[in-house]
């Protein structure tokens, strides 16, 4: 990850990119660049050995070699420039490139840590172009660096330039984005039942009339606005229209308020559909030590990465930083984390989680087949087997017996130095290594591992064994080694992922031991935890560094026997309460809004909606689904930069994240980043550079942009888009409280087998005619017989269909079946959520 950089870049004080030439004052400054239309020849100019500096045409050239693998690989640079604190510099030159390239142009302190007081990526065309910046000095210096980074292409190309010139007395330059409309919507759609609102930027105070219309431009509905202010997260004055009342199905609809038109939108109750399977489908791409086939993902097929082929180091042997340990061990796999080549397990441990959270909470909504990968059609659900890619490499960052630390997990594997972008992770050179065991990463492992053993029980008892021996032996090295905390200051190369606070991840661990094992052990922890009673909903929500709440959430959803569970469950619902009052006050429907918004503030926008989404499946309350639904507008456009944040979605969306191999932006020839993929979104800390020159005073939704480099507003990671995967999934389940009450009941047990009776009771007003119901076993419990009805069962899933002669259930009465089932070792816990023809009963 790129994080560790904004220390580094701490001093920036940065202002916009000028779109076209840069505006003078009337006194500007003498010029800092020297020979800058080189009709002296080359000096002072210099370049990296590995090319030749030339003067063609009273313009200074150079042949830039292929094969090299990051920007800086090939620089043609001046030094000695002086800046002056607080002055704005006019920065312009004039370029090509054949055949057409982006390149690197920056101005930055001359030595590590090579701080960067400009960059930008302009595109070098054949037949060339202008180019003006300005930027305002953050300090005084007398040996400022003027460098163009032109590596990092497979093949050969020509670079020229002209006309470079670097004068203060610049007027500095206001970064405006286009937002378009003021009328601000969810770009994808609205649900037929669900909640309808959107945004209103005006001057107006008072309420003005809105209109709703079809796509053949008819008024279908209207209305008038609701004024709410100024809204601190953007500093407008905005009004909310509700149309919630219309629930015609239907494409192209737009909303007309104050002379403002929005963009266009459907009402269907299948927008949501794809969403999951494209969220999920970001995996794929993501993997590590596999190659990327592009007849399942056309256009974004590579060779392995890190599979130790040449001149890839490779993950099949990694050594640990020097003084950490003696061995080596096989990371090879996993998913890379974000748009870097590193692999961190606690980032790791919270992605696979939610994958697995969310086919735990709906098995039957995950098939074989959906996702479109390799595994497809081996008879587990894909989803499975995407978070198995995952959890492979979790276990294998494991410790090994014997050895110092045994059953400790390695806080994280990646590069020994920074590499730049693009770079696809077959071509990096750089050397892997290991980082030191971590509590935290231990803690990460054990929670997982015990959550995979119960879920791959019924696919491969093999593997569901392995895990929780791991999980087991996780734990316990955890607790002999409780306070061992990734190093701070270890991030070159990749995110430090620090964490002084691990009670946490030891209550999360302890949590899904206890629910897979129902051992005393685990359960004496849990109850002792001040996690366990203590208030852990944070406005901000649940991440990474903040996992309490996974614990939670797990012990009131999935079947256990812990004491005083009912308060568990109400503490869920109080937390729900929490997020969806703030979304009440919110005039962007925001179920979040801290005073300055986080470093990847959408997945805590979603995690928030995991915890309200998880209240409507304990209570059934339609204001918790509502919620939801209202809060997934805001990711999906309705905010203050009328941006869908997910790649593909809505007519305009994220399609820059910062990636070395999603890398359009830079690199032609490579792709965007893949329909599904979540932008982290605004942030406002802005450690980047281009964040820091375009975004300075940002009002908290307004401190995004659009940018591959912008890498603190604009990254993707596999724990972003495992929150957009368990919500959408949510948002597409079309399943409705049904009129039913079910009593499942075990009538008696021995050693692997058991018995048990369910109870189907119509407590509507109208007769069931004809009837299947559906849950599933939390591990791996089995049917061998029933009696009452048709048992099939697919893995976890159990579908019991009327045999005709008990097909009606008349109100006020049930009916009754059975059967004989088998189990492993460890408990043995009852089905809590039954679907009857589809609906969910209460």
């Amino acid at each position: 990850m790129t994080r560790c950089r904004a220390a580094l870049l701490a001093l920036l004080t940065m202002v916009a990119l000028s779109p076209a030439a840069s505006a003078y004052a009337a006194d500007e400054g003498p010029e800092q660049i020297v020979n800058g239309t080189f009709d002296a020849g080359t000096a002072p100019w210099w370049s990296t050995g590995n090319t030749t500096l030339t003067v063609d045409a009273g313009r200074l050239c150079a042949d830039i070699p292929g094969g090299t693998a990051n920007p800086w690989d090939v620089i043609i640079g001046q030094d000695d420039i002086p800046l002056v604190e607080g002055e704005t510099y006019a920065y312009r030159f004039q370029a090509s490139a054949t055949p057409s390239k982006v390149g690197k142009a920056l101005i930055q302190l001359p030595v590590d840590p090579w701080t960067q007081y400009l960059s930008a990526s302009p595109e070098l065309s054949v037949s060339g172009n202008d180019y003006s910046y300005t930027f305002t000095a953050p300090v005084s210096l007398p040996n400022a660096q003027v460098v163009f980074q032109l590596g990092g292409s497979a093949e050969p190309w020509r670079f020229c330039m002209d006309d470079v010139s670097l004068k203060g007395g610049a007027e500095p330059e206001v970064y405006e984005p286009d937002t378009g409309p003021r009328v601000r919507v969810n770009m994808v759609g609205y649900l037929p039942s669900g909640p309808k609102k959107a945004t209103l930027v005006t001057t107006e105070t008072t309420a003005l009339d809105w209109e709703l219309k079809n796509a053949g431009k008819e008024t279908v509905a209207s209305g008038r606005t609701v004024p709410k202010g100024v809204d601190a997260s953007s500093g407008q004055n905005v009004h909310v229209i509700d149309f919630g009342t219309y629930a015609k199905p239907g494409e192209g609809y737009t909303l007309t308020a104050d002379g403002e038109t929005s963009r266009p939108f459907d009402i269907g109750a299948g927008i949501y559909d794809s969403l999951p399977t494209d969220a999920l489908k970001f995996y794929y791409t993501q993997r590590s030590g596999i190659e990327i086939l592009d007849s399942l993902r056309p256009g974004y097929g590579r060779p392995a990465g890190h599979a130790g082929v040449a001149p890839n180091q490779g993950d099949v042997e990694v050594p640990c930083q020097p003084g950490v340990c003696d061995y080596t061990l096989n990371v090879k796999g996993g998913w890379y984390d974000a748009g870097d080549h590193g692999k961190y397990v606690v980032n790791g441990g919270i992605s696979a989680y939610q994958l697995m959270a969310a086919f735990e909470r709906n098995r039957a909504a995950f098939a074989d087949g959906r996702l479109q990968i390799p595994e497809s059609g081996n008879g587990v659900p894909d989803v499975l087997d995407e978070a198995r890619w995952e959890q492979e490499f979790l276990l294998s960052m494991q410790v090994p017996d014997g050895k110092p630390y045994e059953g400790m997990a390695h806080h994280k594997i990646h590069d020994q130095n920074w590499t730049g972008l693009p770079l696809l992770p077959h071509l990096d050179p750089q050397k892997r290594e290991l980082h030191p065991p971590s509590t935290a990463a231990t803690l990460n492992l054990a929670a997982t591992a015990a959550q995979a053993a119960r879920l791959f029980a019924p696919y491969d008892a093999e593997f569901a064994a392995k895990n929780l021996k791991a999980a087991r032996k996780a734990w316990a090295a955890a607790k002999a080694n409780p306070a061992r905390y990734a190093d701070p200051n270890d991030g070159v190369g990749g995110g430090a992922y620090n964490d002084n606070n691990v009670t946490d991840e030891f209550y999360w661990a302890a949590a899904e031991l206890y629910i897979t094992t129902g051992e005393k052990e685990f359960k004496d922890f849990v109850l002792a935890s001040p996690h366990h009673t203590g208030d852990i909903w944070r406005e901000r929500g649940f991440d990474w560094g903040n996992v309490a709440q996974l614990g939670r959430l797990d012990l009131a959803t999935v079947p256990n026997a812990l004491p005083g569970r009912d308060k568990v469950r109400q503490s869920v619902v109080a937390g729900a309460d929490k997020y969806v009052a703030i979304q009440r006050e919110h005039p962007y429907g925001l179920p979040y809004n801290p005073a300055d918004f986080d470093w990847g503030s959408n997945n805590l926008v979603l995690n928030n909606l995991v915890v309200v989404a998880t209240a409507y499946d304990l209570t059934g309350q339609e204001k918790y689904r509502a919620a939801v639904r209202e809060g997934m507008d805001y990711i999906l456009g309705r905010n203050a930069l009328n941006i869908s944040y997910v790649t593909g979605y809505g007519e305009v969306s994220s399609h820059n994240q910062h990636s070395r191999w999603y890398a359009h932006q830079l690199d032609h020839s490579l792709p965007n980043p893949p329909r599904g993929s979540l932008a982290g979104g605004p942030n406002s800390s802005i450690q980047d550079p281009i964040a820091q020159r375009l975004l300075q005073g940002c009002k908290p939704q307004f401190c995004y942009v659009d940018d591959i480099e912008s890498w603190s507003t604009n990254e993707l990671t596999i724990n972003w888009n495992s929150p957009l995967a368990w919500v959408s999934a949510f948002l597409a389940d079309k399943s409705e409280p049904s009129s039913c009450r079910v009593r499942y009941s075990a009538h008696g047990s021995w050693p692997g087998g058991f018995t048990s009776q369910v109870v189907i009771e119509n407590t509507g007003k109208d007769t069931v005619d004809g009837w299947s119901l559906r849950w599933s076993f939390p591990g791996a419990q089995r049917i061998k017989q029933g009696w009452g009805a048709k048992v099939t069962q697919s893995g976890a899933v159990v579908t019991a269909k009327s045999l005709g002669w008990n097909d009606r259930i008349k109100p006020g009465r049930s009916v009754t079946f059975g059967f004989v089932g088998t189990h492993a070792s460890g408990p043995n816990p009852a089905p809590e959520v039954f679907h009857l023809n589809g609906d969910r009963c209460r």
